[in-house]
């Protein structure tokens, strides 16, 4: 059964980092594309970042690009996202999704399965 657990998250201060991890299980990890999202209640979820299933494309959204970065390692079953100079704004539920084959636009509906998040705060 596929699975994806995230990890990483936190609080931290503005202007400091953290790194995401997505761990997947129970599929070819290297036939998927993977994406982090982020939501707060009561909002639409947001495409954070995206990164096709070799890695050798990626897409970011407007308000982290410069400041976030997607990677994976298929060897680890891994896709992870540093988060750097994090703004109080960047304040939300974070979510990795699989979706086999492409993901064009990195957006949400191109995802079929869910990890069940990790939360990231940013405050003074």
């Amino acid at each position: 059964q596929l699975q994806l657990v995230e990890s990483g998250g936190g609080s931290v201060q503005p202007g400091g980092s953290l790194r995401l991890s997505c761990t997947a299980s129970g599929f070819t990890f290297g036939y998927y594309a993977i994406g982090w999202f982020r939501q707060l209640p009561g909002k639409e979820r947001e495409g954070v970042s995206c990164i096709s299933n070799s890695g050798d494309r990626t897409v970011y959204g407007d308000s982290v690009k410069g400041r976030f970065t997607i990677s994976r390692d298929n060897a680890k079953n891994t896709v992870y996202l540093q988060m750097n100079t994090l703004k109080p704004e960047d304040t939300a539920a974070y979510y990795c999704a699989a979706t086999i084959g492409r993901s064009y636009y990195c957006a949400s509906y191109e995802y079929e399965d869910w990890g069940q998040g990790t939360q990231v705060t940013v405050s003074s």
